[in-house]
């Protein structure tokens, strides 16, 4: 009966602090202020059947719901001139030009799915006469931007998600350091990263995002091997049961891989002069788009048979260059510091107990910025990058 109950009492805390933690993480003062903040069974079911939140998304952490619901998440602190928050006393921020704003892009991402993406489909990569003669320039580019004519789709759904959840009033996540207000709590995606992306990490950092920081949060954060491989294998079976998501993700991992290796033994050589470091970043550019393209085929074609007909005419090159890669570079393993999850766990602690400013910024990316400091405090000297 006490496993249960010590069960029950972190699957709160868990709920409400937005946050996905084991139960030995917790200090018995967390267990009882857990206790005595559980969700009733009507917030618990506003949140879990809540059509624009986990149902459709974009995910949002029960912390920012409730705080929604309950009306406090205007009520934010606003930063000064001095460099100190101060309390907002202004009148709740207006959405309108942020709804505008994102209502505008879904109105383009519309317009070019479609238009531009039916004079470009993707199938036509597999296209016998294309794949016998077409010139492997020709293919590439070709695979570049029938991948890219397939996104705008996945742009209009997201922004207009999250409009629709702006328009509602939920979404804000404070004011920046010019006092302009921000509705990006719920964002899912930043569009300019995506298309400008130099690295594997930094495309996914800025696709489907609320989604990538659950998955890092519950499984790439608390695997004990193989974090990479475990999240990625995570995140094809919430997809689905097609077998082209299935051969993206494994895809996903060698080339996530291969590209950590390759940044970690060669990025510091081309960071000085500026004009190196702008010659790099086109180079890495022009290989993470084509790599991206080459990986996220299948995802688009869903069956097993197009997809291998796809890498059997790029004779599986980048598989074979991303073990190559892994077998020749040296790859630095990750260092999972018990400190560093200790100093994380006691700042998410602190934040719980002090309740003035109830709605800081998302408890998603507050947890992944604090994740992210230490961890580049720690692994300076090992230049490893993720």
């Amino acid at each position: 009966m006490m496993i249960i109950t010590q069960k029950i009492t972190s699957l709160a805390y868990e709920i409400h602090d937005g946050m996905f933690r084991k139960d030995e993480e917790l200090t018995p003062s967390q267990r009882g202020l857990a206790v005595r903040r559980m969700p009733s069974l009507l917030e618990y079911v506003s949140y879990t059947c809540n059509f624009m939140g986990i149902l459709a998304g974009p995910l949002c952490s029960y912390k920012d719901y409730i705080a929604f619901i309950e009306g406090r998440a205007s009520h934010v602190a606003q930063p000064s001139e001095n460099g100190k928050d101060e309390q907002h006393g202004k009148a709740d921020p207006s959405p309108n030009a942020a709804v505008t704003e994102k209502l505008l892009v879904c109105g383009l991402s519309l317009l070019f799915h479609l238009t531009i993406s039916n004079m470009l489909p993707v199938e036509y990569n597999i296209d016998e006469h294309f794949q016998a003669t077409a010139s492997w320039p020709t293919k590439a580019t070709y695979l570049y931007v029938s991948l890219l004519a397939a996104r705008p789709k996945y742009y209009f759904a997201w922004t207009l998600a999250d409009a629709i959840n702006n328009a509602a009033g939920f979404g804000f996540r404070g004011y920046d350091k010019n006092g302009v207000a921000r509705w990006d709590l719920i964002s899912n995606l930043r569009i300019q990263q995506i298309e400008m992306s130099t690295s594997f990490k930094m495309f996914l950092d800025n696709w489907n995002i609320q989604t990538a920081l659950w998955l890092k949060r519950v499984c790439y954060e608390r695997a004990t091997f193989s974090p990479t491989i475990q999240t990625f294998f995570l995140s094809a079976i919430w997809h689905g049961v097609y077998p082209g998501y299935y051969l993206t993700f494994l895809t996903g991992v060698l080339m996530t891989l291969a590209a950590r290796a390759v940044r970690n033994n060669f990025r510091h050589y081309f960071l000085e002069p500026p004009q190196l470091k702008l010659f790099y970043d086109l180079i890495t550019w022009v290989a993470t788009q084509i790599t991206i393209s080459y990986t996220v085929v299948p995802f688009v074609l869903l069956s097993i048979k197009p997809s291998f007909t796809f890498y059997s005419s790029w004779y599986y090159c980048l598989h074979v260059c991303s073990i190559l890669v892994l077998l020749l570079l040296p790859v630095k393993k990750s260092q999972r510091r018990t400190s560093t999850q200790e100093n994380v766990h006691l700042s998410q602690a602190k934040k719980f107990d002090e309740r003035d400013n109830p709605l800081g910024q998302n408890s998603f990316s507050t947890m992944n910025n604090v994740c992210n400091q230490n961890r580049d405090t720690g692994s300076r000297h090992s230049s490893l990058t993720q």
